[in-house]
């Protein structure tokens, strides 16, 4: 492989244009020539590589005022004219929108197209528009990358056939967190505030679990997305008068250092793809009571009772019973969290980054033998 193109909307902080932005540094460092074709530029972008060449395959001034169908010509037009100017040996596209854009720009060309599966597919791949669009375009698809054997099993074997399981590369930072022998007696939590998270669940659970156990203390890290679950927290705080012990600690850059003081580590979203909060708990050594949420991600990396303990979502039963658990035997949570942190070992950036490169270049050799 002597050049990559990675195409997605943006590369504003989030965990697929985190992923996005790691490898296109470790690639332009290996020297390989790397393009990113953004639709847009955001603010708190994640930084790439100098070497790194960012292209803008979005709408341009002239095209604001057009109809919704003729936008969509041209950002597919535009990413087409990319792909032709630039040719790069594998074209990567990363989530829904641009998957589709991404086989329709390279057509029947030589440029073989890798998508990648990044959220439930259930509910996000399963529109009407949604099933046309994968009829026509995916078997198009020269390989896909999953996170969860959930999301493969969602699709054809055509699809599932020319695939890769990869999960996400965790920052070091995590790795090398400090582990604390006596833990301070609290519960914590690390996401943004937004409905699928689920943390009013927590929140409810841990009510529970504090009328037992009244010195520990609840703390949800992660800042407000604005969508309503925040009003939801602080009126279930304020009814069950627990301000002094259900603390919304609002974002942090030094989640590192505060996550590992916890005793328990909680993660209760309804959904997910692969969970980044999920995947830095467990390298940072946490005893982890985590939901089993479809598409599989908590159970592509942790088995129950070994690294972790996994419980039904939306059951409030469960999840009380899991911290509950946790916190009155320490043994086990300890043995838990020691199991959880050897995640290190497939979630490092080296390994990730092998995974993808030797992915790609047998998706770059059998594109050639055809």
């Amino acid at each position: 492989m002597k050049s990559i193109a990675f195409h997605l909307n943006c590369l504003v902080q989030g965990g697929a244009e985190r992923v996005v932005s790691n490898l296109a540094n470790r690639f332009a460092q290996e020297g390989i020539k790397v393009y990113v074709a953004t639709e847009w530029v955001d603010e708190n972008e994640f930084k790439l590589d100098e070497r790194v060449t960012r292209v803008h395959v979005g709408l341009r001034k002239e095209d604001e005022k057009k109809n919704r169908i003729t936008k969509f010509f041209l950002r597919v037009k535009y990413l087409k004219e990319f792909v032709k100017e630039y040719h790069p040996d594998v074209l990567v596209a990363f989530a829904q929108r641009a998957n589709y854009r991404a086989l329709m720009a390279a057509g029947k060309g030589d440029v073989p197209v890798v998508i990648s599966i990044r959220t439930d597919p259930k509910g996000h791949y399963d529109a009407f528009s949604d099933k046309v669009q994968i009829k026509w375009l995916f078997p198009r698809a020269s390989g896909c990358v999953f996170q969860t054997t959930g999301q493969k099993e969602f699709f054809k074997p055509y699809l599932q056939d020319n695939s890769a399981i990869i999960l996400n590369p965790v920052n070091p930072k995590y790795f090398d967190a400090p582990h604390y022998p006596e833990r301070e007696k609290s519960v914590v939590h690390h996401a943004r505030l937004v409905d699928f998270k689920n943390q009013p669940l927590l929140c409810e659970a841990f009510i529970e679990v504090h009328k037992k156990h009244p010195d520990y203390v609840l703390k949800i890290y992660g800042p407000d997305s604005f969508d309503g679950t925040k009003e939801i927290l602080d009126k279930i705080i304020a009814d069950n008068h627990a301000e002094d012990y259900i603390l919304l600690m609002g974002g942090s850059d030094e989640l590192e250092k505060e996550i590992p003081k916890g005793a328990v580590y909680a993660f209760t979203s309804d959904w997910e793809g692969l969970p980044n909060s999920l995947l830095e708990a467990m390298a940072m050594g946490m005893p982890c009571v985590a939901t089993d949420c479809p598409c599989g991600g908590p159970r592509t990396v942790m088995t129950d009772g070994e690294n972790g303990l996994l419980v039904p979502i939306k059951d409030k039963d469960a999840l009380v019973k899991g911290m509950l658990r946790l916190i009155e035997d320490r043994e086990l949570a300890e043995r838990l969290g020691r199991n959880a942190a050897r995640i290190k070992e497939i979630t490092n950036g080296d390994a990730v980054f092998v995974q993808w490169r030797d992915y790609l270049d047998k998706v770059i050799a059998e594109r050639k033998k055809r």
